[in-house]
C-alpha cells in the first residue's frame, strides 16, 4: 500500500511538470509568432488564476449545493457521523462537515480546499446499499482525498488549462483576426513553419490541456483507493463496495460535468466511453489494485 501511495504521487507530479512545460512551449511560440512578448502569456496566466480563485474558495458550497447535500449532525444520523468522526481520529485530521445527497444513486464525494475547510457527502442510496465495512472503505477513500490535499492538486491543474485554453484563444483571434508578425519577418520558411506549429497547437492544445487533467484526475482516484486502504488496513471492504456500486445503473441526477471528478465513481453511469475522456479510471483495475495490497 505504501508503495502504491508513492507511485500514484511520484506520476502526478509528473503529469503537473508535462502541464508546465506544455504552457511554458505554447506561450514562446504564440509571444515569438506574435511579438507580443512575454506579457501575453503572463496576462493569460493572471486572468485565468483570477477565474480560479472564486472556484478555490467557493467552489465547495458551489459544489454542495449543486448536489442538493444537505448538513447532518451527529443526532441526525449517528451511523455515518461516527465512522467519519471515528476515522477522522485515526487519520489525525479535523472533522469535516458531513453532508447526505437524497438521492438512490451510490456515490460520494469529498470537497474543500484544505482539511480545516472540509466536507464530505453521501448519497442516501450508498448508505442503504453497503455493509459496515464496505461504507468504512468510502468513508477511508474520501477522507484521503482531504488529506492529500488532492482538490487543491486539481484546483492548480484546473488553473493551467485555463491558461493553455485563453493563450490558444489569443493566438487563435490576433492571427485570423488582425494583429501578429507575418511569416516573412522569421525568414521564409522558418517564418512559415512557425505559423503552421501555432495554428496546430491552437487548436489541438485545450484537447490536450483537457486530457491531462482527467489523466490527473484518475491519478488521484488511485492514491484515494491505496491511502483509505491504509487508513482502515482492510482494502476488501472498499474493493466489495465499489463492486456494488459498479453494478448500480442509478444516475446522480444532480451532478453535472464541472463536479464529475470528485466523486466516487463517474456520477452519470455512462457505458462504453473510452477510458481516455473519463474522469475516473475503471472500476474493474482500482477493485484489482485493492485486492492485489497485502
Amino acid at each position: 500500500m505504501y508503495s502504491e501511495i508513492t507511485h500514484n504521487k511520484r506520476k502526478t507530479v509528473l503529469l503537473i511538470m508535462i502541464f508546465i512545460a506544455f504552457i511554458m512551449v505554447l506561450g514562446y511560440i504564440a509571444a515569438e509568432y506574435l511579438d507580443y512578448g512575454y506579457g501575453a502569456m503572463g496576462f493569460a496566466l493572471i486572468l485565468s488564476f483570477i477565474m480560479t480563485l472564486v472556484s478555490y474558495f467557493q467552489g465547495d458550497k458551489i459544489a454542495l449545493a449543486s448536489t442538493g447535500a444537505k448538513p447532518i449532525k451527529k443526532e441526525d444520523n449517528p451511523y455515518v457521523y461516527r465512522m467519519v468522526e471515528n476515522l477522522v481520529i485515526t487519520a489525525g485530521m479535523p472533522m469535516p462537515k458531513v453532508y447526505i445527497i437524497d438521492s438512490p444513486a451510490l456515490n460520494a464525494f469529498a470537497t474543500g480546499r484544505d482539511p480545516e475547510h472540509a466536507s464530505i457527502a453521501f448519497t442516501t442510496g450508498i448508505i442503504n446499499a453497503l455493509e459496515n465495512e464496505e461504507l468504512e472503505g468510502v468513508v477511508a477513500h474520501e477522507l484521503s482525498h482531504i488529506k492529500n490535499y488532492d482538490i487543491r492538486v486539481m484546483t492548480i491543474v484546473i488553473v493551467l488549462v485555463g491558461a493553455i485554453t485563453l493563450l490558444a484563444d489569443m493566438f487563435f483571434r490576433v492571427r485570423f483576426f488582425g494583429g501578429g508578425r507575418d511569416s516573412d519577418s522569421k525568414g521564409g520558411q522558418l517564418g512559415a513553419i512557425l505559423m503552421i506549429v501555432g495554428i496546430v497547437l491552437m487548436i489541438i492544445s485545450p484537447l490536450i490541456a483537457e486530457l491531462i487533467k482527467l489523466a490527473v484526475s484518475r491519478k488521484r482516484e488511485y492514491l484515494a483507493d491505496a491511502s483509505g486502504a491504509l487508513l482502515t488496513r482492510y482494502p476488501e471492504g472498499l474493493a466489495r463496495a465499489l463492486e456494488k456500486i459498479s453494478r448500480s445503473n442509478q444516475p446522480l441526477e444532480t451532478a453535472n460535468s464541472a463536479t464529475a471528478h470528485l466523486f466516487i465513481s463517474n456520477p452519470f453511469k455512462k457505458k462504453k466511453i473510452s477510458s481516455l475522456f473519463s474522469t475516473h479510471p475503471p472500476i474493474e483495475d482500482r477493485i484489482a489494485k485493492l485486492r492485489g495490497m497485502l
